[in-house]
């Protein structure tokens, strides 16, 4: 069993989220709001977001891939599951678990823009602008984080450690 170590832990990542959630009810008031989750790792950052969220929102996933079961982006964006609304004047809000190359949010920001929503924009809980590739806009920025390959609180390595409740590193890989 490799070595973890908590590099946030949970009570901060709650403390950041509730804070998003603050700021996007107030910009998004009586505005009809989709968040689209992004799968997988999305998924807690998602539900814990839009508990907090105190606006009228739907929600919707998507499901792409730039991974695989390496540490390092391939830069190569696969859809594995597509939104199922249509999303026509519709505010977008991608909620996202990471961000590092920024090129998955530039696909992402961009496909929907060419489905005519009334705007698109980027959520995030973690932020490693040190990896960026390409320059983009966040809208809602949650931690920034260093350099470090992270898991838990929905992250992973090679599908496990989603599961722990604090983001951590793995000291040996």
């Amino acid at each position: 069993m490799p070595k973890i170590s908590v590099l946030i832990p949970r009570e901060e990542i709650q403390a950041k989220t509730e804070e998003l959630a603050r700021r996007i009810s107030e910009d998004y008031k009586g505005k009809d709001l989709l968040l689209v989750g992004v799968l997988k790792g999305g998924f807690m950052f998602m539900a814990d977001l839009c508990r907090a969220i105190t606006i009228d929102v739907s929600i919707d996933f998507i499901s792409v891939s730039s991974y695989g079961n390496t540490t390092v982006s391939s830069g190569v964006v696969r859809i594995l599951k597509d939104i199922d609304y249509d999303i026509t004047g519709k505010h977008i809000l991608i909620v996202e678990d990471i961000i590092d190359s920024g090129l998955t949010l530039t696909y992402l920001k961009d496909l929907f823009a060419a489905k005519h929503c009334a705007s698109v924009k980027v959520c995030t809980i973690l932020d490693k602008p040190s990896r960026r590739k390409v320059p983009l806009e966040i809208d809602y920025q949650g931690i920034v984080i260093p350099d470090k390959f992270v898991i838990g609180y929905g992250l992973d390595y090679a599908e496990k450690y989603r599961n722990l409740p604090d983001v951590c590193v793995i000291e040996e890989l």
